[in-house]
């Protein structure tokens, strides 16, 4: 999905627990008609490791004839991660890649020197009515890696490493956690988590990386003298942490890694470490350099600002 702002509000608490450096809100966010929750980036916290942006989808109910149709939009130095809680999105590229992704499975399409895709409800599904909650992430590709060709990959659900802890259950999406690692190809160090966790349960942090955050997506967790209620991300400092408590049933995303390799740009659909090469991008898509999605003829148009 897309970001219409070079800029964006936070709002985030002050810690009082040392080991939190900050905790940052969702911020609702139109995307034509559906609405998110916009958590990274923000003007104090850009990035967590790699990732340079974090959308919470939902949940919501999509009525008969309803859906999403997020028209095709290029991207670049980019990989986007697609994690689904309920409902479908159909996923078309310029690769030529037409894949339904569904609850527990991963999208992870990698942009590199570009890529187009669109995100759609099936048309049958749309004819019945559906609920849509789940996640969009981007992670910012290493500079050598930047300029690679596009790749689309998917991985079905069955496949990602699950871990039974007492009263949690976590599921290693992308990269290493818990010493069990994902499948999924990533071109940088880093992890994606997701935690389900019992009402009065424990889950220790992964200590092997130096930033990490984590998003409530449900309930609410204890961090030391911080309580984090659902809609919020909290982002720690290095170095030891408590463990998170579950004052409810809780479930919540861990994402983080090693810091990138500079500073990243970004703006609109584009991140870059090269302010020159986004406007290069910029200039590619309003003239139509990109490459077309097969069996698409609408298109999202550069925003004028």
């Amino acid at each position: 999905m897309s970001w219409t702002q070079a800029n964006d509000p936070l709002c985030a608490t002050c810690a009082t627990t040392p080991a939190i450096e900050t905790i940052i809100e969702a911020r609702a966010r139109d995307l034509g008609g559906f609405s998110v929750g916009r958590v990274l980036p923000s003007a104090r916290r850009r990035l967590v490791g790699p990732f340079i942006f974090f959308d919470h989808m939902g949940p919501a109910a999509l009525g008969p004839g309803q859906g999403i149709d997020v028209r095709p939009h290029p991207h670049i130095n980019l990989a986007t991660v697609t994690y689904l809680f309920e409902g479908e999105i159909v996923h078309r590229d310029s690769l030529g890649s037409l894949q339904t992704i569904r609850p527990g499975a991963i999208n992870w399409m990698t942009a590199g020197k570009g890529i187009v895709h669109s995100e759609r409800t099936d048309p049958q599904l749309r004819k019945a009515g559906s609920r849509l909650h789940g996640l969009q992430l981007w992670v910012a590709l290493p500079q050598a890696h930047e300029e690679s060709e596009p790749d689309f990959r998917h991985y079905s659900s069955a496949t990602l490493p699950e871990i039974e802890m007492a009263r949690a259950r976590v599921r290693v999406l992308a990269g290493g956690a818990y010493g069990a690692a994902s499948p999924v190809r990533t071109l940088s160090s880093l992890f994606y988590v997701e935690a389900v966790i019992a009402a009065g349960g424990a889950l220790p942090l992964p200590e092997e990386h130096r930033e990490r955050a984590a998003y409530v997506v449900k309930g609410v967790i204890r961090c030391g003298e911080e309580r984090i209620e659902a809609s919020r991300m909290v982002v720690f400092a290095p170095g030891p942490t408590p463990p998170l408590r579950a004052e409810s049933a809780a479930r919540v995303m861990l994402i983080g890694g090693a810091p990138l390799d500079g500073e990243r740009h970004i703006w609109w659909n584009f991140v870059s470490s090269s302010r020159e090469r986004i406007e290069q991008a910029k200039r590619d898509w309003k003239e139509g350099r990109f490459q077309r999605v097969p069996g698409e003829t609408e298109s999202i148009p550069l925003p004028e600002a």
